[in-house]
């Protein structure tokens, strides 16, 4: 098994990255038209995604 830091690492990162891709177009749209609406829009479409970010710090810290 590999031991290390940066296997341990890659599960936080991989789902930062999975979650950004998922905002992609959210985001896009918030860049180009930044309304409101599309920011409120945003957690009531992609929760998941945005939990994952908020609780990246932590998921750092752990898998340190």
């Amino acid at each position: 098994m590999i031991r290390g830091r940066w296997p341990r690492l890659g599960v936080p990162l991989l789902l930062a990255f999975l979650a950004l891709i998922d905002l992609r177009t959210e985001l896009q749209l918030l860049w180009d038209h930044f309304t409101w609406t599309s920011l409120s829009y945003l957690p009531a479409s992609h929760p998941l995604a945005l939990a994952v970010l908020l609780l990246l710090p932590s998921l750092l810290r752990r898998y340190r």
